[in-house]
């Protein structure tokens, strides 16, 4: 496979993913501003830019930290290269120079939830909240991933892709959970609400109760979203099916198997580190670095990946 071709098939995967990720953090981040702790309004604004790291970006058109100056930042601004909007767009023109070699139907669903989001007036959007309008960018990305997994084969195109896709759940996991560290070490408030918020934002909170009924503790939360094998968006999951989709690629760089080797050898590290975790480690004093590292560990793999399978040809924007 070309290499402009593998990379616009990895950068679908994360952008898609990055959309419906930031469409769930700004969930997270609305519901806390209602159902925390009572804090300043443009702190709550504030730490949705800071969670997404793109305080630099937000701070070169605006000055304040509004409910609609940083909600309309992140889900429309199209010089915004994170947002919404510029995701799904990125998406669709990564997805756009391979369609010939992609089943039609994987362009039409990306393609119809492109001019769907392009058409949003943002005076519309927010009116009575942004929940209708996030449920929507998550059934639009349910969409695309529905169909991916109904018409693509298994072969290497499907498996850039969801390296991808992957990659970048189990980083934005790793962000909401920062968020949410963050957010009750700076309110010194009780974890519970904060918590409840975070399952029902990745649709986890019916499958944590089947684990561990109606308790809920940072512990059990940090522990069920880092090491629960079956739920998909717990980072072992994710680094399970990220080491499956290494395993079936090729180095395309040089037919060699150096090259997969140490991608494999990378995402199972990761994953058995997160097997093996004590309970010492889920406590508030200990999660925030750990999910640190874990965070370097993924822009670690992300870069060897494009250092063995790219040539920065792709449109990743």
């Amino acid at each position: 496979m070309l290499f402009r071709n593998a990379e616009s098939l990895f950068w679908v995967g994360r952008y898609m993913e990055r959309a419906e990720n930031h469409a769930r953090l700004i969930n997270v981040h609305y519901h806390i501003r209602h159902d925390g702790e009572e804090v300043e309004e443009h702190v709550h604004w504030m730490r949705l830019i800071d969670s997404l790291s793109a305080r630099d970006a937000y701070l070169k058109s605006h000055i304040n930290y509004g409910a609609d100056e940083v909600l309309s930042f992140i889900t429309m601004d199209p010089f915004y290269e994170n947002s919404l909007l510029s995701c799904v767009s990125k998406a669709r023109d990564n997805l756009r120079t391979l369609r010939e070699k992609l089943p039609t139907e994987l362009w039409d669903t990306l393609n119809a939830f492109y001019l769907w989001l392009s058409e949003q007036c943002l005076d519309d959007l927010f009116g009575d909240g942004p929940q209708a309008f996030l449920h929507t960018i998550r059934e639009q990305a349910a969409a695309f991933y529905g169909m991916q997994h109904s018409v693509m084969a298994r072969e290497e195109e499907w498996f850039f892709i969801e390296s991808g896709r992957y990659l970048e759940r189990a980083e934005n996991t790793v962000r909401i959970l920062q968020s949410i560290v963050r957010a009750c070490q700076e309110d010194e408030a009780q974890p519970y609400t904060y918590l409840l918020t975070v399952l029902k934002s990745v649709s986890g909170f019916q499958t944590y109760r089947k684990h561990y009924a109606d308790e809920v503790t940072a512990e059990q939360v940090m522990r069920f979203l880092l090491t629960n094998p079956h739920f998909p968006r717990s980072m072992v999951y994710a680094f399970d099916r990220i080491k499956h989709c290494f395993e079936h690629l090729e180095d395309v760089e040089n037919n060699e198997a150096s090259g997969k080797i140490r991608h494999v050898k990378l995402a199972w590290k990761i994953r058995a580190d997160l097997a093996y975790l004590e309970p010492d480690d889920l406590t508030a004093e200990n999660v925030a670095p750990l999910l640190t590292q874990l965070l370097d560990s993924i822009h670690r793999l992300g870069q060897m990946m494009e250092s063995t399978f790219f040539r920065s040809e792709g449109v990743r924007g």
